[in-house]
């Protein structure tokens, strides 16, 4: 009951209601990293709130330590993390755009902001933090590194962590974008959010903790078939419609652009009228001629 007022307050903070103009710039931003490098900066607008909120929902505030989070572009998760009820001075943010840096710092006063390679992570924290981080979120896009890279990123994180740490990532696919199977000798369990579907395009979250010793090998729990095909219908679905109001937009543009069917007719049509009546007339004079 003591932490119902608490709650209560942060649903009724105004940081909830982002100003439209906030959204719009932190859009261009994410759009012109996408443009400069898709490959580093893997989407083409920031993460939704519903998305940040799944995000956030894994970090326990209560257990101490430092909260690392990787790639936080403008800082969506991050105003996630703080309004969860971790404090700024325990947040590490890992950034490796210069303007997103800035932009952090000005935007999160007593967070820290470290520019640096989030995929060596062990050498971009070094010396930066006193003690180990119990939560490690992630933003980077995964699924456009190859399989090997993804692991090594694990296991760089489980070394920097708490034993009991976890790695939290959020892909817009259906499947671990770390696969156990390809892991051999990286012993972990994983865990996957429900859909949010309320997110565009819609994600999913995956927690990653390292498997404990002595701790019998559970096998990754699969996706129930009709649920990872109904979550693949609702991607596919969600392109399509995305496609269409795209084309609509284009016939509609093309629309302002050309004139009306009546009036294309009558202006073709009127230079046949006068060529008619002058055909007419010619006509006419030289049936005269031979009268």
């Amino acid at each position: 009951m003591g932490s119902l007022p608490a709650r209560v307050k942060r649903r009724s903070s105004p940081k909830r209601n982002t100003p439209i103009e906030k959204r719009i710039a932190d859009e261009a931003r994410f759009f012109r990293s996408w443009l400069d490098n898709p490959a580093l900066a893997g989407a083409v607008s920031p993460s939704g709130r519903f998305l940040a909120r799944m995000m956030a929902r894994y970090v326990d505030p209560i257990k101490g330590g430092p909260i690392v989070e990787l790639g936080p572009g403008t800082g969506a998760i991050t105003e996630a993390l703080l309004e969860r009820g971790i404090a700024p001075g325990r947040l590490f943010l890992v950034e490796f755009d210069p303007g997103f840096c800035k932009l952090l710092k000005r935007r999160f006063p007593g967070v820290h902001v470290i520019k640096g390679d989030a995929y060596n992570l062990t050498e971009t924290l070094s010396n930066r933090l006193r003690r180990p981080p119990g939560a490690i979120v992630s933003s980077l896009p995964l699924l456009l590194k190859p399989e090997i890279q993804r692991i090594a990123l694990l296991a760089d994180a489980f070394q920097c962590m708490t034993p009991d740490g976890r790695f939290i990532q959020f892909t817009y696919g259906p499947l671990s974008p770390i696969p156990r199977d390809q892991a051999s000798a990286l012993a972990f369990d994983v865990e996957a959010s429900p859909p949010v579907w309320l997110n565009l395009p819609p994600a999913r979250v995956w927690i990653y903790r390292r498997q404990q010793e002595g701790a019998i090998d559970v096998p990754q729990r699969q996706l129930n078939p009709a649920q990872e095909f109904l979550d693949r219908l609702k991607l596919g679905t969600e392109k399509i419609h995305l496609d269409l109001k795209k084309e609509i937009a284009a016939a509609k543009a093309r629309l302002r652009r050309e004139p009306p069917f009546d009036q294309a007719s009558r202006q073709a049509g009127r230079p046949d009228t006068a060529t008619a009546s002058s055909r007419g007339r010619a006509t006419s004079i030289d049936s005269s001629r031979h009268l």
